[in-house]
This record gives structure tokens, C-alpha cells and sequence, in this order.
């Protein structure tokens, strides 16, 4: 595949309409926020501030968190995880990896589902984070799915039962216990906050520190 980049501003410009996962990779670099479905690539907007402090928060508790129960692996975006049975190649905010399945962990990417994927919802995703990625995460038997949306102050955690996504908690409010991550829970008034917690002090409250 031949990369051409713009003269204004040297950003790749997208390829042919329709390409394979490996030429998709090789357009994409750190820099492109961008998933490939059906073949098709779909770019996405900049994060906005507040986004981006949900997603640093969480990371930082999530990564101290399995660190230290030495648990898998965590990754944030941009990270590509490719699922088969559509087949795509999603970009979750923030994605987990338990140790049992960090064969899957490749040089560009994750090669297969996620064991919990966190999504937060800005101002034009949440049509594709509660349809298309619900059924595709779904289809690829994610335990447990994770909807963080600020705009509604709204946390919705789905659970695989028997193959199908059952609702295991919808609020404002509350504290949410993780299946899969056992031992690990987090408040949903949390992500609401102004500024959000501390840190450290989440790491407290779960006797991480």
C-alpha cells in the first residue's frame, strides 16, 4: 500500500476505500484516532479535556490495581484491539488483559477480545459505544463491559451471561464490583466529581497503598 501525506500538514491521508487489517496498520501511527470495520476505516474525533482526565483517572487506578496483583496488563488509546467476527478492529478508551491472556498482547496490537473494555462516552460516541461496539464486544464473548458517560453522569456495567450481555448496574451512584478483576471496585460518583479523586487516595480506599 503507498502512503501519501498531505504537504500542508503532513497527516497520512486515508487509503483506498477498502483495505486490509494489516495495510490499515501500517496507516495508522500514534498520532490517528482512527478503527477499521468491514474493511473500511473511520476516523474519529480528538478527545475533549474532560475525556481525557476520565481516562487518565481510571487508567492510573486500573494499572496500579493489577501491578499489584500482578493481574495481566492494562492498555489506553490509542491501542488497536481486533476482534474476528465482524471483523474489526475497535479502539477502546481504556482496555484490560488478565495474565491468562496476554498471549494475545502483539507488537501493534491486541489479537483478540479484551477481558474488560471501559468506554467513555463523549458528545458523538454513544450511539456507536451502546450499539455497534455492544454487539461486536458481545459477539466476541468480553466479559464485562464498562460505559462511563459524563454527560448523563451515568456508569452502566454489562456482564457475559450464557453468551448474551445482562445489565449487572445503571446510576449515578454506587459502588460496582468488577467479575472479572476480582477484588477490584470502583464508585460511579467517582467519575463525576470535580476535580476528579485523587489518585492515590482511590488506591487507598482499595488497600493498594
Amino acid at each position: 500500500m503507498t502512503e501519501t501525506r498531505t504537504p500542508e500538514s503532513g497527516r497520512k491521508a486515508p487509503p483506498a476505500p477498502s483495505v486490509s487489517y494489516d495495510e490499515f496498520l501500517e496507516w495508522a501511527d500514534e498520532d490517528v484516532r482512527a478503527e477499521w470495520i468491514d474493511g473500511a476505516i473511520q476516523t474519529m474525533k480528538p478527545a475533549s479535556t474532560l475525556h481525557q482526565r476520565i481516562v487518565r483517572f481510571l487508567s492510573g487506578v486500573l494499572s496500579a490495581w493489577v501491578e499489584e496483583r500482578k493481574a495481566g496488563e492494562v492498555f489506553v488509546a490509542p491501542f488497536q484491539m481486533k476482534l474476528e467476527e465482524r471483523p474489526s478492529g475497535r479502539e477502546p478508551d481504556v482496555l484490560v488483559v488478565t495474565e491468562s491472556h496476554l498471549n494475545r498482547v502483539q507488537e501493534t496490537h491486541l489479537g483478540g477480545p479484551a477481558d474488560v473494555v471501559f468506554e467513555v462516552v463523549s458528545a458523538e460516541s454513544g450511539p456507536r459505544d451502546r450499539g455497534d461496539k455492544f454487539y461486536e464486544y458481545e459477539a466476541a464473548g468480553i466479559p464485562e463491559y464498562w460505559i462511563v458517560d459524563p454527560e448523563r453522569e451515568q456508569l452502566e456495567v454489562y456482564r457475559l451471561v450464557d453468551d448474551r450481555y445482562e445489565n449487572a448496574f445503571m446510576g449515578a451512584t454506587g459502588r460496582v464490583e468488577s467479575h472479572v478483576l476480582e477484588g477490584l471496585w470502583i464508585r460511579a460518583e467517582w467519575f463525576w466529581q470535580e476535580p476528579l479523586p485523587n489518585v492515590l487516595d482511590v488506591l487507598s480506599a482499595l488497600d493498594l497503598v
